[in-house]
């Protein structure tokens, strides 16, 4: 086995993991105690299709290597994660739709809005260059395993990431509160779109709205002077694109 190996913990990323082909599987370890567990039985099938060992351990062998208390005595001995590149992520059909998370700091953050993006269809995200691996086991379990699934491309900036995929025909989004902003349900999502979403503590900056083509509005229920947190940004926009752009196929 490598040295330089990474820990999964919990059903839904090592089954993603499995699933996804983005890292290598080197190892499986269940909690002993589990040998008889209807559900493991299908993971255990995948892993032995996919020549992956699975070893039945103690539960103090297994709490050694978690991170935390909620791997439901199942962890995975992992590759580093494989990135795509940029042009990776623009699909074969249909309007493309790829988002980036820029200066999400918070792991938790980072998971819940890989979870909505995921989930709302997007067909890929891009990170800038950051070490992630530390923190692989608490993305994996908090995304539900989204993060294992879902393409990723890196890139050294916004701006560099915005130019590429305008090269492309994307048009470019953002989340924004400015004088041209428009609102979100009244903006035409269907086409292809680069979405950058902002972290915690910069949100977007003044020259990427300025140059962006669709900076977008989130209209609130009442009035609230504050912005949407980046997982709650990323959900709604990327539902919205995802509604609009069912309605126009029907």
């Amino acid at each position: 086995m490598p040295s330089e190996c990474h820990i999964l913990e919990g059903y839904f990323s090592i089954e993603a993991a499995l699933d996804s082909g983005f890292r290598d599987v080197h190892q499986i370890l269940i909690d002993e105690s589990k040998r008889r567990d209807r559900r493991l039985r299908a993971l255990r099938r995948q892993a032995q299709a996919a020549g992956v060992p699975v070893i039945f351990a103690s539960r103090a062998v297994i709490e050694k290597s978690a991170s935390g208390g909620t791997h439901g005595g199942l962890i995975a001995r992992v590759s580093e994660r494989r990135f795509c590149q940029s042009d990776d992520l623009l699909p074969q059909d249909g309007a493309a739709f790829i988002v980036m998370l820029d200066g999400i700091e918070d792991p938790y953050n980072f998971a819940g809005a890989i979870r909505a993006l995921y989930a709302a269809g997007v067909d890929g995200a891009v990170i800038r260059p950051r070490n992630w691996s530390s923190a692989s086991a608490l993305v994996g379990r908090a995304s539900a395993g989204a993060i294992e699934r879902l393409p990723l491309a890196i890139a050294e900036s916004a701006a560099e990431a915005a130019e590429f995929y305008r090269g492309r025909g994307l048009a470019i989004a953002c989340a924004a509160k400015t004088v041209s902003s428009r609102a979100l349900y009244e903006a035409d999502l269907t086409q292809p779109l680069f979405l950058l979403i902002g972290g915690e503590k910069r949100g977007v900056t003044r020259s990427f709205q300025r140059s962006a083509d669709l900076p977008l509005r989130v209209p609130y229920g009442r009035d609230f002077g504050q912005s949407l947190g980046a997982v709650g940004a990323a959900s709604v926009i990327a539902f919205e694109v995802m509604r609009q752009r069912r309605c126009k196929s029907l």
